[in-house]
């Protein structure tokens, strides 16, 4: 049996701190993002290899949350966020060795195993250790550190490898430091469940969707899934639509560029506060549909201020509706389970981060790159907008801010 830990162990400050963690950890999953183009010259591979890179890390976190995602439920938050950040860590080191196509398959999944742990039990952790009056708080917090952490990675490895030297090192040079940081500061963080003995065996038990939240889960996992899929083309792809469609190299603004998305999918997290989970879910899926229109428009014009202003208004959609999602997921879930309920949640957003993407790689082989970002930008509008519509003649019956 698990219980809560309450009490002191909800001290203000030490959900923040969770918060802080797991933004770290999820730096590192998109740091690799502006520097595919490196990665290509260096190696020499299309841009379906960029897209099959890309989906192994895709993979990792998915198997991860149907392996370990309920782990945290039974060992405790900390052991598994500690775990998370060793599997970061090697990532890393991975990279760092620059020992071609199979290392950087190996780092990108075992960056995956790692986002895969942290999504599920980070996201718990944050939630529990914040006090009672402030749980929508936490809430936002934690949907902010995910994609806050998200777009800080290329941010960060787009600036460093523009115009700092090694630029295949420097990035996870620093991240492995922000990594010591975060190990510090997860080895001081109250447990917040307890366990009584005999512990539950540590076994794989897929998806985990309770009875009472299958209802919210289904219209909460396909507005993430439609969302995810925009993050997936600028995490992946759109460092190329950049360079070979709109003739921008410099790796600096790619990362920019890309951490718009997520900055502005935090930006309308926040927003959800005011807008309330039975509104932001329909409005999110309509207005990510908008900005998927504006980066096929993108396409279509060969302009950059038109994409940047369509990565601004999907990731706006997409944040305000992911944060409606997982707050609609996370209430309804009991305690026991929630964890695991978070984690299959999460397995639902990343094959919807992967296997779209992997579809566009496979489309450049035949219609090439703009005209593949173009079906792909159709096929996603036509997913929100129905998503959306159902939505709105038939909200979730969760209301939590």
């Amino acid at each position: 049996m698990i219980v809560q830990a309450t009490g002191e162990r909800r001290a203000r400050g030490w959900y923040l701190a969770a918060a802080g963690v797991f933004a770290v950890g999820m730096t590192g999953t998109t740091l690799p993002t502006p520097l595919y183009g490196l990665y290509e010259e260096q190696i020499g591979f299309s841009e379906l290899m960029v897209t099959v890179v890309f989906a192994v890390y895709a993979l990792g976190v998915i198997a991860a949350l149907l392996v370990a995602g309920d782990f945290s439920d039974i060992l405790g938050r900390r052991p598994v966020l500690l775990f998370a950040l060793g599997l970061s860590l090697l990532s890393a080191v991975c990279f760092l060795s620059e020992g071609g196509l199979p290392l950087l398959f190996v780092g990108r999944l075992l960056s995956g195993f790692s986002a895969g742990l942290f999504s599920g039990s980070a996201t718990a952790a944050v939630l529990e250790l914040a006090p009672p009056e402030l749980r929508a708080r936490a809430g936002f917090a934690a949907t902010a550190a995910n994609m806050g952490g998200l777009g800080c990675g290329p941010l960060l490895s787009g600036f460093l490898a523009q115009y700092a030297p090694w630029p295949l090192k420097l990035p996870f040079l620093v991240h492995i430091a922000l990594l010591v940081a975060a190990f510090a500061v997860t080895r001081a963080l109250p447990e917040t469940v307890a366990r009584h003995d005999p512990r539950p065996p540590l076994r794989p038990q897929g998806m985990v969707v309770p009875q009472e939240t299958r209802g919210v889960f289904l219209t909460a996992g396909l507005a993430g899934f439609a969302g995810f899929a925009m993050l997936g083309l600028f995490t992946a792809v759109a460092p190329s639509f950049l360079s070979k469609t709109l003739g921008e190299d410099n790796l600096a603004v790619t990362g920019l560029v890309v951490f718009s998305v997520f900055c502005a999918s935090t930006a309308g997290q926040f927003l959800m506060s005011w807008v309330g989970v039975r509104r932001a879910l329909p409005m999110g899926c309509l207005i990510l549909t908008a900005g998927m229109a504006l980066v096929g428009a993108s396409l279509l014009v060969e302009s950059l201020p038109v994409l940047v202003v369509g990565a601004v208004v999907g990731g706006l959609g997409q944040g305000l509706g992911f944060r409606a999602a997982l707050t609609s997921v996370s209430t309804v879930a009991p305690d026991e389970h929630r964890g695991a309920t978070i984690s299959a949640f999460f397995v639902v957003v990343y094959v919807g981060i992967s296997l779209p993407v992997v579809g566009v790689g496979a489309l450049t082989l035949a219609l090439g790159l703009r005209d593949a970002g173009l079906v792909f930008a159709g096929c996603v509008m036509l997913l929100s907008a129905g998503v959306g519509v159902f939505l709105l003649r038939r909200p979730p019956r969760v209301d939590t801010a």
